[in-house]
């Protein structure tokens, strides 16, 4: 594989052990949907079904507990993103004073947006402190955390179905949503295994080099990417790379 590492981000530290080891997880009860994720869930259809927006579906879609916050102003429903989203099992793990800090930041914009306040139905949501499991609980599941529509391979999919957000690093899934139609984000490398990639040079610049931002574990790349990291350097494939290649095919 055609490479060579260039400058890039700070240095990261990897752990390893050579030892495998496994542990036994007991049983636990099924997850199961509260009240309040039914009605968030079904308020979120209901404004997607008033929109036509390339980020918010179209359906079918699932509703990912990102910290979505929808507004409305003249032009109708949109939506912005709080500091943190609060997945359905980190709740568990969740400081109520440092979710309730959440709600305030929710609460100080929503109040620029009384139409959607009273649309939502969630005055008393912002009004109440959250101070225990209860309370975050509640804030996990509202509108206003479980509330981001994305489709099944942007939220849940493993590659080669999608690259959902469950399982590979946000930064990199969100290029989906912006990036150019004619670039290729996931390509496979000369192993078959799943890699993603950036351009190196502005669009039109003539650059066929690619920047390396992930390859799965079974990928020669990945061992090159960590090696590349902990340099503190980015690892860029030259535009022979079938990598680069694949990226860059619909545009040749």
């Amino acid at each position: 594989m055609a490479a060579h590492a260039g400058s890039g981000p700070g240095k990261p530290h990897v752990e390893t052990e050579e030892l495998r080891w496994a542990i036994n997880i007991p049983g636990h009860a099924p997850r199961s949907e509260s009240k309040e994720y039914v009605r968030s869930r079904k308020r979120m259809h209901e404004i997607l079904a008033t929109l036509d927006h390339p980020f918010y579906g179209p359906e079918p879609v699932e509703d990912h507990h990102g910290g979505g916050l929808w507004l409305k102003d003249d032009e109708g429903w949109f939506m912005v993103r709080n500091l943190a989203g609060i997945e359905w099992s980190a709740q568990f793990c969740a400081d109520p004073a440092k979710v309730d800090l959440l709600r305030r930041n929710a609460r100080r914009l929503y109040a620029a947006f009384p139409e959607a306040v009273e649309e939502l139905g969630i005055r008393e949501l912002l009004d109440t402190p959250i101070t225990d499991a209860d309370g975050v609980e509640r804030w996990t599941d509202s509108i206003c955390n479980a509330s981001v529509p994305l489709a099944k391979k942007d939220h849940s999919a493993e590659l080669p179905k999608g690259g959902g957000v469950h399982h590979y690093p946000s930064p990199i899934t969100e290029i989906g949503f912006f990036k150019v139609d004619d670039f290729e984000l996931w390509v496979d490398d000369e192993e078959g295994e799943p890699v993603a990639v950036a351009p190196v040079g502005r669009r039109g610049s003539g650059d066929g080099r690619v920047h390396v931002l992930f390859a799965a574990e079974k990928s020669p790349l990945h061992t090159e990417l960590h090696k590349a990291q902990a340099k503190g350097e980015a690892l860029v494939l030259t535009p022979a790379s079938p990598v680069a290649q694949a990226a860059f095919a619909k545009q040749y």
